[in-house]
């Protein structure tokens, strides 16, 4: 009987023994170490939101004042960045882009035959006519002046290549629109209050959301 008990209790140390001993070298094996310097720490850059939000912010370029100094014959020059989708004169054909013949002050979204964007025509509803600021403002970045127009040009970003543009495009229609007097920005207007001096840039007034032709 005593040979049993003994035999029992050996095989229940040597069990012991061997778990024991398989667990302290499964440690050595696989057990790492901490790194002395995180290989993922994600650090914002001090100051990125801010230049974001500070290129949001950034004033239009007011053209008018650039518009009595263009030069429309080199405006011709950039339309040829337009001519695969436009056509300039008049009775032209509408291609991708309707016919730009008397564009300045044209109404917006109006040009007959054309079958224009819900974008386009949700920004025809509170921007009746195609000012020179709204034109600026639409060629120098359409999608983000007018949000869901399918104008996919990249835009004319100089504002001396718009200004020479948009003095070519005033050339094109029956009658010419005046210039815009630069002068006016520093008489008072109607109800007396001083409308605000031009200084390198123009917000949109606060009935636009966004331009274009």
């Amino acid at each position: 009987m005593n040979s049993y008990v003994n035999m029992g209790v050996g095989a229940f140390l040597g069990t012991v023994f061997v778990l024991m001993s398989v667990s302290i070298a499964s440690e050595g094996i696989f057990h790492s170490e901490a790194p002395e310097k995180e290989g993922f720490a994600i650090i914002a850059e001090e100051g990125a939101a801010d230049a974001g939000s500070g290129a949001a912010a950034e004033a239009e370029i007011d053209i008018k004042p650039l518009l009595a100094s263009a030069d429309a014959a080199s405006g011709a020059t950039v339309f040829k960045k337009c001519a695969s989708c436009h056509t300039s004169e008049k009775g032209g054909p509408n291609k991708v882009g309707p016919n730009l013949w008397g564009i300045v002050d044209r109404p917006i979204a109006g040009h007959e035959g054309f079958s224009y964007s819900a974008g386009m025509k949700t920004f025809a509803e509170a921007n009746k006519t195609w000012t020179y600021d709204h034109l600026s403002f639409f060629i120098e970045a359409p999608k983000k002046h007018v949000p869901g127009t399918a104008m996919g040009f990249a835009g004319v970003k100089k504002p001396d290549e718009r200004a020479n543009l948009i003095a070519w495009l005033r050339e094109q229609a029956d009658t010419p629109v005046a210039l815009p007097d630069v002068n006016a920005a520093a008489t008072p207007a109607a109800g007396g209050e001083a409308a605000q001096p031009a200084t390198g840039g123009e917000a949109k007034p606060a009935t636009e959301t966004a331009p274009a032709p």
